[in-house]
């Protein structure tokens, strides 16, 4: 296959702004230098939006709570934002968030989980683990019906939302009906083919990561923890129905269609789609990219699915 014309477009286009490379930037730079607002589009209406705090396990963490209009409970979508644990916020994923909000007719808690290397790991599973039971033990306040929780994420986020559902197994709960893993980090390891076919020029290089892996973890052994690595488990059965999106020319690509079979082979009910011809990051694009409308449309129906039974 080859790039798709738009992503190809985009990727011209951020080359010719002549950018310094992620990589040789310091966390603040990069938190100040990376702005996907002109890519996502216009945020749409939902019936309600609110900005509050709730308890982690170090002190409150920010939420913003998204829910369509109507009258509850609703299910939820408890979603994790990407960034490498290390950039990223709340309004980095404002648009992909109304837009599930209003197509699966839920409401989405988007968690401003700590930042690494300030807080390295395992702050950022912490926090996203504490925001799911807090939706869960805290449902009626937020018209949301506490049987149909589901988490979510991309990328660093897609890691956060695979991992509270393993701990959520390991721990006795809370109960989470779904995963919405996008172009998730499974592995910390750079030797899979995606990682050699698409090590540059794709927008997320293989030195990004290296680079986001460094501050994440304290050390190398952080590596090998099941709730860094969550393709790492022995056992992934248990563990509830997934929908699992990867881009073709993404170093993530392998890492996620691995962690796909690796849930499929445990006997839990899997959808996986590789999105021909896009780059890491389509998902926080559906302003410019259609391929990134269709995977939020996609996300949105999977939820649906799950969130009728």
């Amino acid at each position: 296959m080859t790039l798709d014309p738009q992503a190809k477009f985009i990727l011209e286009q951020m080359e010719a702004e002549e950018a310094p490379l992620l990589h040789t930037l310091t966390p603040e730079e990069a938190r100040e230098s990376i702005d996907m607002g002109p890519l996502a589009g216009e945020p749409e209406e939902v019936g309600k939006v609110e900005n509050r705090t709730i308890p982690g396990p170090a002190g409150d963490i920010p939420v913003r709570i998204y829910t369509p209009q109507g009258q509850g409970p609703f299910p939820a979508l408890v979603y994790y934002h990407g960034g490498g644990w290390v950039i990223g916020d709340l309004d980095g994923v404002e648009v992909p968030c109304r837009l599930l909000t209003n197509r699966a007719n839920c409401v989405v808690v988007s968690v401003d989980y700590r930042l690494a290397p300030e807080h390295k790991f395992p702050a950022a599973a912490d926090d996203a683990f504490a925001a799911a039971k807090w939706v869960v033990g805290n449902a009626s306040t937020i018209q949301v019906d506490a049987e149909r929780v589901a988490v979510g994420g991309d990328s660093a986020g897609g890691n956060l939302a695979a991992v509270v559902a393993q701990m959520a197994r390991d721990k006795g709960g809370p109960s989470i009906c779904f995963q919405m893993l996008v172009y998730p980090v499974t592995n910390h390891s750079y030797e899979t083919d995606s990682y050699h076919e698409n090590a540059d020029g794709y927008f997320l290089t293989k030195d990004s990561m290296v680079w986001f892996w460094n501050h994440y973890l304290r050390d190398e052994t952080d590596g090998k923890n099941l709730y860094v690595s969550p393709l790492l488990a022995e056992n992934l059965s248990g563990l509830p129905p997934a929908l699992v999106l990867t881009a073709e020319y993404d170093p993530l690509r392998d890492e996620g269609e691995a962690y796909a079979e690796r849930l499929k082979n445990a006997g839990v009910p899997v959808e996986v789609t590789r999105y021909s011809g896009m780059i890491h990051g389509f998902f926080w694009m559906p302003g410019v990219l259609q391929q990134g409308k269709q995977a939020i449309e996609q996300s949105a129906n999977a939820l649906i699915k799950v969130f009728s039974r």
